[in-house]
């Protein structure tokens, strides 16, 4: 089954037509930069034109940088304020007159990882995190995906983890990666206090320089890579679409 993903960053827009059977993209990638502010229209203009590009009219799946709750965007901590309340799936279905399922970024990268990658067959509890732009996380228990669960935002020592673990961090402070790595070793560690998972996977733009910072991390239960590096946001929010429509 051919379906559109399309993950939306906090820099970028990307798109690709999916074969969701495979987990493989079999259109190159396509890019826009994501607006400044995030406001609802330009953001569903950059978005709708993204499906342009591909001239496509079937089903699309779409990771979008917040909570959301029965089609309604619940939470913007990388977009504008404006999209609370705001039903998502009806704004870009008329934009782009085409049928859309949208659901959480980090969520639908963690669905392609647990599918088609790093975490394929694993039972148990699994926490998938991506670090860019800020961190986000998805949680499964036994495949079974725990959806909206916003890790990156806890608490430690006084400070959003995000404002002081993510990869967009480690750039502007011009962090070593080994000090960096150090951020990330106490943030993993108060997760693993919280959920005592049996595996962490880590993506997001961070996950192609794995070996630059896993090997300085001191937890004892596992800590992989991803599999799909950038390319998971776009093959999930496809394979969710697909599962949405029993396809």
């Amino acid at each position: 089954m051919k379906i559109l993903g399309i993950d939306v960053g906090g820099t970028g827009v990307k798109g690709a037509v999916v074969d969701t059977r495979r987990g493989a993209m079999i259109t190159d990638r396509f890019r826009l930069l994501t607006p400044r502010p995030a406001r609802p229209e330009p953001l569903v203009e950059t978005i709708a034109r993204v499906v342009a590009h591909f001239r496509w009219k079937g089903p699309v799946g779409c990771g979008f940088p917040a909570a959301i709750v029965e089609r309604r965007v619940s939470t913007a901590a990388n977009i504008s304020k404006r999209w609370i309340g705001i039903d998502v799936v009806d704004l870009l279905q008329q934009a782009a007159r085409c049928p859309f399922t949208v659901l959480n970024d980090a969520d639908a990268a963690g669905i392609a990882e647990m599918r088609f990658g790093a975490g394929k067959n694993r039972d148990g509890l699994v926490i998938f995190l991506t670090l860019g732009t800020g961190i986000g996380s998805a949680l499964f228990i036994d495949q079974r995906l725990v959806p909206n669960t916003e890790l990156g935002h806890i608490e430690i020592d006084g400070r959003e983890a995000e404002k002081w673990a993510s990869d967009m961090v480690r750039e502007k402070k011009n962090l070593s990666w080994k000090k960096w790595a150090g951020r990330i070793d106490t943030y993993l560690h108060r997760m693993q206090q919280y959920f005592w998972p049996g595996l962490f996977i880590i993506g997001g733009g961070a996950s192609k320089n794995h070996d630059k910072f896993l090997s300085h991390l001191t937890l004892d239960c596992e800590v992989v890579p991803a599999q799909l590096r950038n390319d998971a946001g776009i093959i999930g929010a496809a394979a969710a679409a697909a599962e949405e429509r029993h396809l």
